[in-house]
């Protein structure tokens, strides 16, 4: 929902409510059934770890949320790769956390020594400002894991003054336009932005009736 077309308003989330009082409702889930599907949901559980000081990796959040200004999360291979060739390919980053996840299209090890190769999503500290981090998430992220995942990796942030930026990209065959897509360039770029982004935006804000989905939107 929005106010204007072109402005994110947060919605409330009901992932996962519908499907759960529907099956309590029909009251033919098993003992086994139950004990499979907590199984299932135990193993679709996002761990998130942390190396902001000495080295160390935890699966929860520091004892305190860090403090953080800027937080550009690139989601997909090509948001993940221009951030590899345009901002990552120096020796200003680090490497400070990872998220693991298991789902029908990803499977992550249980490594701590990731490389940008891996289909992880993989979080940079920029060290002459460690308030500013990027994320390379190019794993997928499936619909029920998305609020967890936003949950875990903000859930160890302080909010105030927090900048988000998500880099996404989607098939040019997917836009809706009443141009022809023949004649439009390749790539181009548009934006959504909250009513809190006062600043001027760098390119054309999105036309109805086009959407974004799935973790960006999230």
């Amino acid at each position: 929902m929005a106010t204007f077309f072109g402005e994110v308003v947060v919605a409330p989330s009901r992932a996962g409510v519908d499907d759960e009082e529907s099956a309590e409702e029909a009251g033919e889930e098993t003992p086994e059934d139950r004990e499979i599907r907590r199984e299932l949901e135990k193993k679709r559980e996002i761990d998130v770890l942390w190396t902001l000081k000495s080295g160390a990796s935890t699966e929860s959040c520091p004892a305190e949320q860090f403090a953080c200004s800027k937080f550009i999360v690139a989601i997909g291979h090509n948001a993940a790769a221009f951030l590899s060739s345009f901002i990552l390919d120096s020796v200003c980053w680090e490497v400070v956390g990872v998220v693991k996840l298991w789902n029908e299209w990803c499977r992550t090890s249980n490594t701590t020594n990731v490389l940008p190769t891996d289909s992880f999503c993989l979080f940079y500290r920029l060290i002459s400002d460690p308030t500013v981090l990027l994320c390379q998430c190019s794993c997928y992220v499936a619909e029920d894991q998305q609020f967890q995942w936003l949950e875990k990796v903000f859930g160890c942030m302080r909010k105030k003054s927090l900048q988000v930026t998500i880099l996404s990209t989607c098939p040019v065959a997917d836009y809706k336009t009443q141009e022809s897509t023949l004649t439009l360039p390749s790539p181009f770029l548009k934006a959504l932005k909250t009513k809190e982004f006062k600043e001027q935006i760098c390119c054309p804000l999105l036309e109805q009736p086009n959407i974004v989905r799935d973790l960006p939107a999230a």
